[in-house]
């Protein structure tokens, strides 16, 4: 399962389907962003999908950290965060 990057101008609703459809094939997935901006654009993208998930009977939860990633050689603090089932840790 691959990370799912999130920037300043992607569109919430399609990063909530992506979240979505990642979370019933895999029941876990990452977000990661960079930026105000972008952070932003995620955590608006996972309270989409949990409506979208709602639907079908599942519930999620999300829990932030910061990851140290290299961009061209440049270390760059994100936000990534983990989304599971809720009561699965």
């Amino acid at each position: 399962m691959d990370v799912i990057k999130v920037s300043a101008h992607s569109r919430s609703t399609a990063v909530a389907g992506a979240i979505a459809g990642v979370m019933r094939d895999h029941k876990h997935a990452e977000v990661q962003a960079i930026g105000a901006s972008a952070v932003n654009q995620a955590i608006k993208a996972i309270a989409i999908a949990r409506n979208y998930l709602l639907l079908d009977g599942i519930d999620i939860v999300c829990y932030p950290e910061f990851v140290e990633i290299d961009i061209e050689g440049k270390d760059r603090t994100a936000v990534k965060m983990i989304i599971t089932p809720r009561n699965q840790v």
